[in-house]
């Protein structure tokens, strides 16, 4: 049949061509559904550590500013600082908020890092882009969708859809109706 050839070759051919964005949203899927337990896209790692205390009297924000990351070794780009309502000397610098208590000289970093490859994979993912990435997404979710359908008739015979993948195909379905009945 002519037809079975045609669904063949797209079917084929969409696989090949969607590969990258498949790989992209499975493993940004997997990081995004544990979004619970950790964050996906970047690190954040808390160091605790000790400085001279110091009179938050009278103090020039920049320059004990700078003295303090001097004394960290925090050598990133200086935003600002302030004092909070709690009496905290905040520090911020591309990457990494510092927390100092002035009369302690309790320091509390907090440090984020961007995870390689995964946030920019939650970027796409989640779509965060907007614009013509919201087009790639959706011709990407049809691609899906026609590479389903075309899959149910890829094989003939006991192991095609008329056979064994109609059971399968059956289970498949109902997994999500299942989970839907379950949590719904």
């Amino acid at each position: 049949m002519k037809w079975r050839k045609w669904n063949n070759i797209l079917h084929r051919d969409l696989g090949y061509f969607f590969f990258g964005l498949t790989v992209i949203y499975a493993i940004s899927g997997l990081a995004v559904n544990h979004i619970q337990d950790w964050n996906p896209s970047y690190k954040i790692e808390f160091i605790e550590s000790q400085i001279e205390p110091f009179s938050p009297t009278d103090i020039n924000f920049d320059s004990t500013a700078f003295r303090i990351l001097n004394e960290l070794g925090e050598n990133g780009f200086y935003k600002s600082s302030l004092f909070t309502k709690h009496d905290n000397f905040e520090i911020f610098v591309d990457g990494n908020t510092i927390s100092v208590n002035p009369q302690t000289g309790k320091v509390l970093q907090e440090k984020v890092t961007s995870r390689p490859f995964l946030r920019e994979f939650n970027f796409l993912h989640l779509n965060h882009p907007k614009k013509i990435w919201t087009w790639v997404a959706d011709i990407y979710a049809i691609g899906l969708l026609l590479m389903a359908i075309t899959g149910l008739f890829v094989l003939r015979g006991q192991k095609g859809i008329t056979g064994r993948g109609a059971w399968v195909t059956s289970l498949g379905i109902l997994l999500p109706i299942f989970f839907l009945w379950l949590y719904l």
